[in-house]
């Protein structure tokens, strides 16, 4: 078991760059419509709630997956995680495999995870720290 507990650290790094990978396919469909969702073209408006959660998905996904500013750009992403449940999601249903809003929920809390975690050996903020 101790084996284990030595790769914490790296596994909590490589945790970290996949939800933010995944999170920031979310904000380029939303507004580059990549990978192709329809066949609408444009996006949303920037200013709309789709187009600022898609810009905060864009940016702060790419942030996580370089592990700059870990801490606050996690507590962000959680945040508004959990305001996309409670906004998008809840109304349709209380369960959340019914509502669509399982995601949702699962960002909020790995991202809440990171804010007390940090962004592990694997991410600038580690980086920096060592100068």
């Amino acid at each position: 078991m101790e084996t284990l507990t030595g790769w914490a650290p790296r596994v909590l790094s490589l945790l970290r760059i996949m939800a933010a990978l995944i999170f920031m396919a979310h904000g380029t469909q939303k507004l580059l419509n990549f990978p192709m969702r329809s066949s609408e073209g444009s996006g949303p408006e920037l200013l709309s709630m789709i187009g600022i959660a898609g810009l905060i998905e864009l940016v702060g996904g790419a942030l996580l997956a370089l592990g700059l500013f870990t801490r606050p750009v996690a507590f962000f992403c959680s945040g508004l995680m959990a305001a996309a449940y409670f906004v998008a999601h809840a109304p349709r249903s209380f369960f959340p495999t019914l509502n669509g809003g399982d995601a949702a929920i699962l960002y909020c809390f790995v991202f809440l995870y990171l804010v007390f975690a940090g962004g592990g050996p694997w991410s600038l903020d580690a980086l920096f720290r060592k100068r």
